[in-house]
């Protein structure tokens, strides 16, 4: 199963100068409880604004630059070679940025988007492409009002490919 993994604003924002624009332990928890133990993709600027490998995950980076190198990560030239990369997993996490989610939410080969929706707008440069409802079906909701750790209502969104 290949699925897509995201957070973003309730007008699709993911983030802003290559950093993301809120803090949502809640989101935090979720996404290090689900892809803990898997493959995660990523393209180069998502890595470098992490920094570092996660912990428990293995982290394949996607770049163009040939002679990209960084410690305990595998590097690939496109999102089909970091998914040939990780065939032996179960569940393959795409965990951006913008150019990786633009191509991989066309790729046949994405099965399911696992969705965090901020239910606020915010200021961004970079935008998660628009859920096509004729290809992908909400299959699971799970709503959350704001509290002391959390500053913003949000929601867990499962669509899968029809």
């Amino acid at each position: 199963m290949i699925t897509i993994i995201a957070a973003i604003g309730k007008n699709n924002e993911l983030g802003k100068d290559n950093d993301l624009i809120w803090h949502l332990p809640a989101d935090l928890k979720r996404f290090k409880k689900v892809t803990s133990g898997h493959h995660i993709l990523m393209g180069r600027n998502t890595f470098e604004s992490i920094g570092r490998p996660l912990p428990n995950r293995t982290t394949i980076i996607i770049t163009r630059n040939n002679n990209y190198f960084k410690d305990g990560c595998l590097i690939a030239g496109s999102i089909e070679e970091a998914i040939e990369l990780a065939e032996n997993d179960d569940e393959i996490f795409i965990i951006g940025g913008a150019q990786i989610y633009e191509q991989a939410i066309h790729n046949t080969l994405v099965k399911k988007l696992d969705v965090t929706i901020v239910h606020e707008d915010f200021e961004a440069d970079v935008f998660f492409p628009e859920i096509d409802k004729t290809i992908w079906k909400e299959v699971a909701r799970e709503d959350f009002k704001a509290d002391e750790k959390n500053k913003y209502d949000f929601s867990f969104v499962t669509y899968e490919r029809k």
